[in-house]
């Protein structure tokens, strides 16, 4: 009997540790123990809410280990040593493993890590890859050492990135089909077949944590790009647009380069909006060389979401405003 634990604890995570559940009987393991961060409160109304890898994980009556943070927990270590795991498996995590975790199971840690490495290696590699305009993407198991995503890699699966995927779609996606790579890895291991494959470094990038620095919208960019930036930092931490006096949420955009604009040449500089047919436009990019994204749903401060006309109608806008 393979015995695993498992550590991740957001929503990715929970597809892989279900086919690892799913899969104890046909494949000889066992999930001996889940590891994931503290119960947080959540929302306006601060209720504390169970992490999703932890909901899971009781449902099927495993153990939950909660440490605030493992590195300052041996409590929790010692009680995962007690268990004695053949192999550790992580996804989104969120923190680095020390030597005493690393070398814990005979069979090591295997990570499923949101990209192709050595491409994107860190903290958010499904929104870069978005922000970044890849239409190509993936994801990789790979042996855990100390360094950040750079250890040996084990399987790949592509996948394609559409043209309005937004974050959140693209982990759904990859969510699933990280779950179905560890389970051929676990298998190959198991078999023997794997020979693990050192990252080339020189080929590496990365996809550093996101922050609410990134959020403000540049209107002298790309069309291209401010739609890349609203998808990929979609849920959190959104992409902003200062009007009048206050701010304004982008929360869907879409690319309008088939659209015939009437008023088109009315733009005198970016992040003019205009309103056309029913739609929302804001010029993008330099003088003279504008491009116009559509504007589908925004959120105003303190206020729900709702579609990018109906807020335009409710501001009034005036012929030749701005986005700042």
């Amino acid at each position: 009997m393979l015995k695993i634990i498992f550590l991740g604890t957001p929503q990715f995570a929970v597809p892989t540790l279900k086919s690892l559940i799913d899969n104890e009987e046909n494949l000889g393991l066992k999930v001996v123990a889940a590891v994931c961060q503290p119960d947080k409160p959540k929302g306006r109304g601060g209720k504390v809410e169970m992490p999703p890898v932890k909901v899971l994980a009781q449902t099927h009556n495993i153990e939950v280990l909660q440490p605030t943070a493992l590195a300052r927990s041996p409590e929790t270590v010692e009680r995962m040593r007690e268990l004695a795991p053949d192999l550790l498996v992580m996804v989104a995590f969120g923190q680095i493993l020390k030597k005493n975790v690393l070398e814990m199971a005979p069979l090591g840690v295997i990570n499923v890590h949101g990209s192709l490495l050595p491409a994107l290696r860190g903290a958010a590699p499904i929104n870069w890859a978005i922000i970044n305009g890849d239409t190509v993407t993936g994801v990789t198991t790979m042996y855990t050492e100390a360094g950040v995503d750079t250890g040996p890699m084990l399987l790949k699966a592509e996948m394609t990135i559409t043209r309005d995927m937004t974050a959140v779609e693209l982990a759904e996606e990859m969510s699933h089909a990280g779950a179905e790579l560890l389970i051929a890895t676990i298998v190959a291991v198991q078999n023997k077949t794997l020979t693990p494959e050192q990252q080339d470094d020189s080929l590496s990038t990365l996809a550093p944590m996101l922050s609410r620095a990134l959020s403000k919208i540049d209107w002298g960019k790309s069309a291209q790009e401010i739609h890349n930036l609203v998808r990929g930092l979609t849920p959190w931490p959104s992409t902003i647009a200062a009007f009048r006096d206050g701010e304004l949420k982008i929360i869907k955009t879409k690319m309008a380069e088939n659209e015939v604009l009437e008023s088109g040449d009315s733009a005198k500089m970016a992040g003019q909006i205009l309103k056309e047919r029913g739609k929302i436009f804001v010029a993008c990019g330099k003088e003279n060389k504008f491009e116009f994204l559509e504007l589908i749903e925004v959120q105003p401060a303190n206020k729900a979401k709702l579609a990018a006309a109906a807020w335009i109608n409710g501001v009034r806008l005036e012929t030749g405003e701005c986005f700042k």
